[in-house]
């Protein structure tokens, strides 16, 4: 069975940093994309950061030079490192988990609330 575990949110003041994590079970291997969602009060969900299984990243221009995804292979966990933090950063973030094979799923974590507030 997959489940994806999400930790690592919290409060934090403008200008600083929070990591995210996402450690993933039943399959972290045979997901061949995996990535971060957002979702800020009374918007929609928004994808900004993915990663592949073989390690290429792509990010949203709005987060570019700020946050990093990358993996720890070792560990089934892909992390999101966000640097100097803005408020309107604050939202639930999601993890997210792709799988072609046996069919194509897609597979969410619980959600994290990162708030940014001074």
């Amino acid at each position: 069975q997959v489940q994806l575990v999400e930790s690592g949110g919290g409060l934090v003041q403008p200008g600083g940093s929070l990591r995210l994590s996402c450690a993933a079970s039943g399959g972290f291997f045979t997901f061949y994309l995996m990535g971060w969602y957002r979702q800020a009060p009374g918007q929609q969900r928004e994808l900004f950061a993915t990663i592949t299984s073989g390690g290429n990243t792509n990010y949203a221009d709005s987060i570019k030079g700020r946050f990093t995804i990358f993996r720890d292979n070792a560990k089934r966990t892909i992390y999101l490192q966000m640097n100097s933090l803005k408020t309107e950063n604050t939202a639930v973030y999601y993890c997210n988990a792709r799988r072609a094979y046996p069919a194509q799923n897609d597979y969410w974590g619980q959600g994290t609330q990162v708030t940014v507030s001074a």
